[in-house]
């Protein structure tokens, strides 16, 4: 015969859980006390269900009853007790009471172990759970009720002290600390101290300091030390604190990089700042490879950072300093294809596009070399080529085979011209139709004695003339453009389709103009809500679209 515990949860049981129906709970109670014991499929009792749903008030029921509170330590088929499920479905008030009683556990054997013990599939104790949710007030209670829990790993190795430093619980740190061991005091302080530095909550950090101030030297194995941390999350307060003392910023880790170059690697632009402010001559730092932050910076694509940088450093020496292979911050942002981190160096007047690296490569022979043949790439490119033009000698060109190799390329890319051609061309001509059409359709009609348009002396109708005007002759310049389509120079393309793309834009807004300006002249005075709904859906166009696409929608890759 089954045990109580491994009996099936019958439906009616079912809904009263999952309803919270405290009334049919205790005539269940009355009738069959030991129905509650059964479990569902998944293993839950009712207490896992009503903790899960947040029904305090059933809960609150079963745990008046001592021979039900048995259920508080029976854990699902993940291995939650109805504890875990309270606390990670946010219900604060439900799991308070559930960790009321279960503090109060007594302490015997295994059979009826404490629901504090529990761990789930992934390891998790309830105190984990209780940090991982942020909810200090409970787990500061489950810690007076046993503090060693705060060193229990989970399967992932961490242990609630680690989720803890790393959420910003600074009272919860400072109660597991004040009952570990000595002899693991140290190791596990620094632990602490590299997690909260991550987490970038500065309260855990002061707290650490004044109890330990050797912990700013301390780095971890693989050479980091605290402003190495710091500077990742960007925690502008956080890295002024650190730099009062300034010899941080001058310690590399054992791959050469100093805080400045993490920083210039996450994007922390603030904390460049600051280590900039405070240490100046850190610019002129290189790791192993010999790059500076500002290689780093345009390698990874960072370029609120990369402007940050340029704008801080002055000397042209570094900003154009190059690494172990010959390459300058230009040569790894072409190489790496990074299309607004050249741009970005391109537009300061200290970057020098002719210096060529190891093998004898400009950026723009590496940037033909290496990059896919895309609009913005094109854009890239003839930018690259023409601050080439203006500032080299004529001897500094790109191997042939690298030359050939991007003909190729270019030749390649003929078919996705030839599609932007063919779509920017259909659009024109259908606009051009259409505002064509409009200027024998004015809004208002025409006087039938003189032929002249009704409203021609209101504001609203010399906006809609203008716009119309506007719309159709952008249109018309595209189609023009167009025609010279086949003509081969790249560099006629590319502006075919930038100046294109932006016409067949202006015509887009300047008909968007015509239709609020003609809404607004037929529907007032007599409907002015009907023109001002008008008028805000047409405003609201090109801010959804700029929303979408960002400045891609100009065809200008610049952020």
């Amino acid at each position: 015969m089954a045990s109580r515990s491994d009996q099936r949860m019958n439906i009616k049981l079912q809904q009263v859980a999952s309803c919270g129906n405290v009334k049919s709970l205790r005539s269940l109670i009355r009738d069959d006390p030991n129905m509650l014991h059964s479990k569902t499929v998944q293993g839950n009792t009712v207490l896992h269900i009503a903790a899960l749903l947040g029904h305090r008030a059933f809960v609150k029921e079963i745990l008046k009853h001592e021979d039900l509170l048995l259920l508080q330590q029976l854990q699902n088929a993940d291995g939650d007790t109805p504890l875990h499920i309270a606390l990670r479905s946010g219900h604060k008030e439900l799991a308070a009471s559930l960790a009321n009683h279960a503090v109060v556990w007594p302490k015997v054997e295994d059979d009826n172990k404490s629901p504090l013990q529990a761990a789930n599939a992934q390891g998790n104790t309830v105190l984990h759970e209780a940090v991982i949710c942020q909810n200090a007030p409970i787990a500061q209670k489950l810690l007076d009720a046993d503090p060693s829990m705060g060193h229990v790993k989970n399967k992932r190795g961490e242990t609630p002290l680690d989720i803890a430093a790393c959420n910003g619980l600074a009272k919860v740190v400072e109660k597991i600390l004040e009952h570990t061991s000595a002899e693991k005091h140290k190791e596990v302080e620094q632990a602490v101290f590299h997690r909260a530095l991550l987490g970038g909550h500065i309260e855990i950090v002061k707290m650490l300091l004044e109890r330990r101030s050797d912990l700013l030297k301390v780095v971890d194995e693989h050479g980091n030390n605290a402003l190495h941390y710091a500077v990742r999350e960007d925690k502008k307060e956080m890295v002024e604190m650190l730099l009062e003392d300034t010899s941080l910023a001058y310690q590399n880790n054992e791959e050469g990089q100093s805080p400045l170059h993490v920083a210039a690697f996450y994007g922390s632009s603030s904390a460049v700042k600051e280590i900039l402010n405070n240490c100046p001559d850190t610019a002129e730092q290189v790791d192993s490879s010999g790059k500076n932050a500002i290689h780093i910076a345009a390698q990874k694509g960072k370029v609120p950072t990369l402007k940050c940088l340029l704008k801080h450093i002055e000397p042209k020496e570094i900003i154009n300093k190059a690494d172990e292979d010959g390459n300058t911050p230009l040569h790894l942002a072409a190489m790496q294809a990074r299309i607004h981190s050249t741009v970005t160096l391109l537009k300061d007047k200290r970057i020098d596009p002719c210096l060529q690296n190891n093998k004898g490569q400009t950026a723009r022979s590496i940037y033909e070399e290496h990059s896919e043949i895309t609009t913005n790439g094109m854009i890239v490119w003839d930018k690259l080529k023409n601050k080439e033009a203006k500032k080299c000698k004529s001897k500094q060109l790109p191997p042939a085979a690298t030359l050939r190799s991007f003909n190729k390329k270019m030749a390649s890319s003929d078919q996705y011209f030839a599609l932007s051609v063919n779509i920017y061309t259909l659009i024109a001509v259908l606009i051009a139709t259409v505002t064509f059409a409009a200027n024998f359709t004015m809004p208002g009609g025409f006087n039938q004695d003189h032929g002249t348009a009704i409203l021609e002396k209101r504001l609203a109708f010399k906006v809609f003339v203008i716009a119309n005007a506007i719309a159709m002759c952008s249109s018309l310049v595209v189609v023009f453009c167009f025609i010279w389509a086949w003509k081969d120079p790249i560099e006629f393309k590319l502006k075919q389709l930038i100046w294109g793309h932006r016409l067949t834009v202006l015509a887009c807004l300047a008909m968007l103009i015509t239709l609020m300006t003609a809404v607004h002249l037929v529907l007032t005075p007599k409907s002015w809500w009907l023109s001002i709904a008008v008028i805000l859906i047409g405003c609201s166009t090109p801010a959804v679209a700029w929303l979408i696409l960002g400045r891609e929608v100009l065809f200008i890759p610049l952020r």
